[in-house]
């Protein structure tokens, strides 16, 4: 007897991938690669530990930002862009930092 098995991902199933970046050159924007497209993306610096948070529905290149001085806001430019394998942590300069790292979380 034959037996067929289909599997499918379940709907409620959710995608995680991590990383750390230290840049050591020029600052640029970064594209990190995690293999699904993101519905969720926090970026923290380590040494400073502002952060930058991209959810589903916020536009290209935008963000809510948080300082470590205490600040919060949205921002439009240089902030978090998402493709359909990972996305692009723009140019912030007060994340983006030369020789800081960042660590991020993508989920999708």
């Amino acid at each position: 007897m034959a037996q067929t098995i289909t599997v499918q991902e379940p709907l409620n199933m959710v995608r995680m991938a991590t990383g750390r970046y230290l840049d050591t050159g020029t600052v640029a924007a970064y594209t990190f690669t995690c293999g699904f497209r993101p519905r969720f993306v926090q970026v923290v610096n380590n040494t400073s530990s502002d952060k930058e948070l991209w959810i589903e529905g916020m536009a290209a290149a935008s963000a809510h930002k948080q300082v470590a001085a205490g600040t919060s806001s949205g921002i439009t430019s240089n902030g978090i862009t998402v493709s359909a394998s990972g996305f692009i942590f723009g140019l912030d300069t007060d994340l983006n930092v030369t020789s800081e790292q960042v660590s991020w979380v993508a989920l999708g």
